[in-house]
């Protein structure tokens, strides 16, 4: 998104500044860009017809399609785009190459340096228990992913996970109560509890079910409880601190699957507090006393950590245990799956931040759809704001977020544009994490025959971004003419409204 900004920016100048010789590069600055205008005075905001027909200094960008050269399933990967690059003589891993046709044959348009900006979940580490198997990505392995990591779960029908408490803050699990990887489990459930302790910087954990039911539970510090079951496509959230639980359902013979979001990159799975684990390591007397208990009452506590392991399935009908402060005041889960999805032009869009979901604060999220050959809009999210030539206008943004994606299926491509000329294009599949930073402009391209569908995952209360096309829409037409070069039939033919995915 923020590409088409900095090519905004740049070819405004084009109607302020004497033309440059043919031979000149390009420069960032006002002074290479359009002879100028007839009159110093501002335009119309609503018309372009004052408006001198812009010079062009610097050649005009390609019309060149740089569609992907090949796909998963068929062609035959080469370093080779038109006139570019040569056969591949030394070891490759074709398959890898297979997957991602522009990285080795990148489109033209690509330029410079971008940081990676993708990571299979399928190249993580995966810890496996007896009652289910969890893998998860972080700084670690996604470096450009500083705010949010995650965690990918899987518990079969009759196993808890763990009690815990996270260290960090920004992170992203994928845990899996069941049956992800084709290898048939055993039936499990998975219980995680997560507590505040001392004054460690503690995350939210925000999820999405993928597959199965998980009972979930929680204790506020009032002592109000929860519990709900939640099923595929649904939400839960937990503010920092707050103790909470987790378990696999009977509903799926396979278990539960969900995705994991923490709000902050650095968080590793590995580094929880575990209640098995706490009181593993505290004295026998100090327990008897804390819980006023006779000796023989904790003389079965496990003396290492669980994670996850096997147990009892929740009833269907379960309910919290009565407390005398009675619920929490805002639900911890949230059925996304039971909102009536955005119908567009090229796919649909549920969005859920702490508008419809209030308590939570530092998530939001977008369940997207993309059919065969659309495209999720050009947009941008982050803050900027950059001079329109010699004018005093700005064309500004404010949405201050990164995006983390997780692609559930089909397969789809994402150029990011990282200003000052740096663009590079990444190619995605099922299973596959992809990542934005603040202010740099993207879209995602649907580049199979079936539907694209993933999530758009921010650090933040709110769901925010800018269209590209709603700003120059809204933006006086005489500056986009002497940005872009537009006729005014197709200034005219833009969308004042977003159109989010485009088909």
């Amino acid at each position: 998104m923020l590409s088409l900004v900095s090519c905004l920016c740049a070819l405004y100048l084009a109607g302020f500044a004497s033309p440059a010789p043919a031979s000149s590069a390009p420069a960032v600055s006002s002074e290479l860009s359009v002879a100028p205008p007839a009159s110093s005075s501002i335009p119309d905001a609503s018309s372009t017809a004052s408006a001198a027909e812009p010079t062009a200094t610097v050649p005009f960008a390609s019309t060149d399609s740089n569609s992907p050269l090949w796909s998963p399933e068929s062609g035959d990967p080469a370093p080779i785009r038109g006139s570019l690059g040569a056969t591949l003589l030394g070891p490759s891993n074709l398959p890898m190459e297979q997957e991602n046709p522009d990285l080795l044959a990148p489109p033209t348009s690509d330029n410079g340096d971008v940081s990676n900006a993708k990571w299979p979940f399928a190249m993580s580490h995966n810890r496996l228990q007896t009652g289910g198997w969890a893998r998860q990505q972080n700084i670690e392995v996604l470096p450009i992913a500083t705010c949010v990591s995650t965690s990918l779960p899987s518990m079969s029908t009759f196993s808890f996970d763990h009690q815990r408490w996270p260290l960090s803050t920004c992170a992203s699990k994928r845990v899996q109560f069941g049956n992800f990887t084709g290898i048939k489990p055993q039936r499990r459930v998975k219980l995680v509890l997560f507590c505040h302790v001392g004054s460690f910087s503690i995350p939210s954990q925000w999820a999405y079910v993928i597959s199965g039911s998980t009972q979930v539970s929680a204790v506020d510090s009032d002592g109000r409880n929860f519990l709900a079951t939640v099923g595929p496509g649904d939400l839960w959230f937990f503010p920092p601190g707050i103790p909470h639980s987790l378990q696999a359902t009977n509903d799926s013979a396979e278990g539960s699957e969900f995705l994991l979001i923490f709000d902050d990159g650095a968080f590793s799975e590995d580094s929880t507090f575990l209640l098995t684990d706490w009181l593993a390591h505290v004295p026998a007397e100090v327990i008897q006393k804390n819980f006023q208990a006779n000796p023989d009452a904790f003389s079965h506590i496990p003396a290492k950590e669980l994670y996850i392991f096997p147990g009892t399935p929740p009833a269907n009908n379960a309910v919290a245990p009565s407390s005398p402060q009675g619920e929490v005041t805002s639900s911890y889960s949230f059925a996304m799956s039971q909102m009536n999805a955005t119908q567009l032009s090229g796919g649909t869009v549920r969005i859920v931040d702490s508008t419809v979901f209030p308590v939570s604060t530092t998530i939001a999220a977008a369940e997207v759809t993309v059919n065969p050959g659309a495209i999720r809009e050009l947009h941008v999210r982050g803050i900027g704001s950059f001079p329109i030539g010699k004018l005093t206008e700005t064309i500004q943004w404010h949405p201050t977020m990164d995006e983390w994606s997780f692609f559930l299926e089909g397969q789809g491509r994402v150029t990011i544009f990282a200003s000052q000329g740096n663009a590079r294009t990444f190619n995605y599949q099922a299973g596959d994490i992809g990542f934005v930073p603040t202010a740099m402009g993207h879209y995602v391209e649907n580049t199979g025959n079936t539907t694209l569908r993933y999530l758009e995952i921010f650090n933040t209360d709110k769901f925010q971004d800018i269209s590209l096309n709603q700003w120059l829409a809204l933006t006086p037409p005489a500056l986009v003419k002497a940005h872009l070069q537009l006729s005014d039939e197709t200034i005219a033919s833009l969308s004042k409204t977003k159109p989010v995915v485009v088909g």
